[in-house]
């Protein structure tokens, strides 16, 4: 019998801790080092392949993504040695998508090459704004015209490109956001992200803006009208949102993270990296050390682990509705009938149908484009109930 992972498919997703400078709303799990033994991080990158290939032998890979950190800032050497390994260690998809995130400022021609000799197929560059002033507000290290240049050196070298780019910002109007989305559309290959600048504790922008600093940030109402603009001007060019935040033309989606989002198993490995795992028939919640002295010195003892908790049919129900109704297609609720053991509650579909927040029948259940902006609401209801 099929196992349950098998309708989402199987990635790895690779860790790079290391930044050049620690943006100030980013709560990744990245660091500033000046000194890093990357012959000794491929070591430990390798042999975290090797424990997971003995524990899911056979299976088919769909997709390996190098995140981060900025993982443009790997040898490209490296990056081909671990692809070289994967690739030995399990068959993998005709159509593989081996994706390597990037910042503009970490961005060289040579350099790019070589990672697309080495096995990279898919670029996804972290542009963020494409202002100079809200550049600098946000900590990015580079400029406008460097990240065009930066843009333009990985479309002559990989047919699939992405960026993100964040709205939302500091005195940013509707208005000043539809023609930067335009902008960006025009420059677009296939794939955009587009993110709400959120606030978040423990960062640089979450200790000020708990001090009385970040004035500008929009009103509620005005980050809504933002985020309808955005869904208006991308579908209008044939980029629609496939999951709240990514929009791609028919095709591009990012086969990585719709593993996640179809909650597949995935293996991570690096510092801090988070994976879901099926052994016999159980899925497994996996969490790597997240200090990057601490990961390495594991990794070279035997496990970067540090756990991996078994996870209850029920808490994998939730966690499928919780990914799967990201996207615009959403659930298949035979499938998550399966492992709740029960059926979503009636009343509450019912009420949110009422209310069009949900499209659903006997077999599907999606949220409509109104329902993604308020996607906790929903779970709580739907969980809740």
């Amino acid at each position: 019998m099929a196992e349950d992972w098998q309708n989402g498919g199987f990635g790895l997703y690779v860790h790079w801790p290391f930044c050049e400078a620690k943006c100030p709303y980013c709560d990744f799990n990245s660091h500033v080092s000046r000194d890093i033994d990357q012959s000794r991080w491929l070591r430990a990158y390798l042999s975290e392949i090797d424990r997971y290939a003995e524990e899911l032998p056979n299976r088919v890979l769909n997709s390996v993504f190098f995140g981060g950190g900025t993982p443009s800032l790997m040898d490209p050497d490296v990056v081909a040695a671990i692809l070289e390994r994967i690739r030995r260690t399990w068959p993998t998809a005709n159509d593989l998508e081996v994706t390597l995130e990037a910042n503009p400022g970490s961005v060289e021609a040579g350099r790019f090459r070589a990672y697309a000799q080495g096995g990279v197929s898919r670029i996804s560059m972290g542009i963020q704004a494409l202002n100079d002033d809200d550049l600098r507000r946000l900590g990015r290290i580079h400029t406008v015209a460097e990240a065009r240049q930066a843009f333009d050196i990985a479309r002559k070298n990989f047919d699939r490109v992405s960026f993100d780019l964040i709205y939302a910002r500091q005195h940013q109007s509707v208005e000043a956001w539809r023609a930067e989305l335009r902008e960006a559309l025009s420059m677009a290959v296939d794939h955009l992200s587009l993110y709400q600048l959120t606030i978040e504790a423990g960062t640089a922008f979450g200790d000020r803006y708990a001090k009385g600093g970040l004035r500008g940030l929009p009103e509620e109402d005005l980050a809504a009208d933002m985020y309808d603009a955005t869904q208006e001007i991308c579908e209008a060019v044939g980029m629609a949102a496939y999951e709240i935040s990514n929009h791609a033309k028919p095709g591009a989606e990012s086969r990585h993270n719709l593993i996640y989002w179809r909650y597949g198993d995935y293996a991570g490995i690096g510092p801090g990296a988070h994976g879901r795992i099926t052994l016999n028939g159980q899925r497994h919640a996996t969490e790597a050390w997240s200090n990057p002295d601490r990961w390495l010195a594991a990794a070279e003892s035997g496990s970067g682990e540090k756990l991996r908790d078994a996870i209850a049919h029920g808490d994998q129900a939730d966690e499928y509705l919780m990914m799967g109704l990201r996207l615009r297609d959403g659930i298949d609720r035979r499938r998550y009938t399966a492992l709740a053991g029960h059926d979503l509650p009636p009343e509450a579909l019912m009420e949110l149908q009422d209310l069009g927040m949900i499209e659903t029948d006997q077999s599907y259940l999606r949220t409509t484009r109104r329902g993604r902006t308020i996607l906790n609401s929903i779970l709580r209801e739907l969980i809740g109930g």
